[in-house]
């Protein structure tokens, strides 16, 4: 995992993959945490403007579930995005009590990668799942009618269940992106 080091100043290479590390796993870890904070928001504004109507759509429930799983991937995220700070600092500083390995570092992208695929499978389902009802109410409404019946109109609530969902969609992105783009600096002479 970690080797206790007791080594010179890093070489010019070594300094310059810290300063990418450093770089994008304080942006990776930013923008995610500010996308989770974000889609958390909506979807309990969501969850709390459910409680105070009848109307409970399976697929609205199924769009929140899948919601909150996407935001709990997005932790994980956040939590290697920092990692990959702590990396950098390894690197840098020959005083750091260690210094990572390269296996290390490489295992640690690649989860990233594989968290944020699972984080951006999570929240494709929930945003299927609601795209699927929003579709359904605005089918089932009759042309220029009056609506009769109130369980079938599109709600602001559905909507944030959605929005919600592509903020999470984003979160990974840009956790993939970060993590993809680092593995690509460690390969790179």
């Amino acid at each position: 995992m970690l080797a206790k080091s007791k080594r010179p100043w890093p070489s010019p290479a070594i300094q310059k993959i810290a300063n990418a590390f450093r770089l994008w796993g304080w942006v990776g870890f930013w923008a995610q945490l500010s996308l989770a904070f974000t889609s958390g928001m909506v979807l309990l504004f969501a969850v709390s403007g459910r409680s105070f109507t009848a109307d409970s759509e399976a697929g609205i429930g199924l769009g929140i579930f899948w919601g909150v799983a996407g935001i709990l991937a997005l932790g994980v995220g956040i939590v290697l995005a920092f990692r990959y700070t702590q990396i950098a600092k390894g690197l840098r500083d020959p005083a750091f009590h260690f210094h990572p390995k390269k296996s290390y570092a490489v295992q640690l992208l690649r989860i990233g990668v594989l968290t944020g695929l699972v984080g951006v499978l999570f929240t494709l389902l929930g945003a299927g799942a609601t795209v699927s009802v929003l579709i359904a109410k605005t089918v089932s409404q009759p042309p220029g009618v009056a609506i009769t019946d109130p369980t079938k109109i599109v709600r602001a609530l559905d909507v944030f269940v959605m929005l919600a969902n592509l903020n999470g969609i984003t979160a990974h992105f840009v956790g993939i992106v970060t993590s993809l783009w680092l593995l690509e600096r460690l390969h790179t002479p």
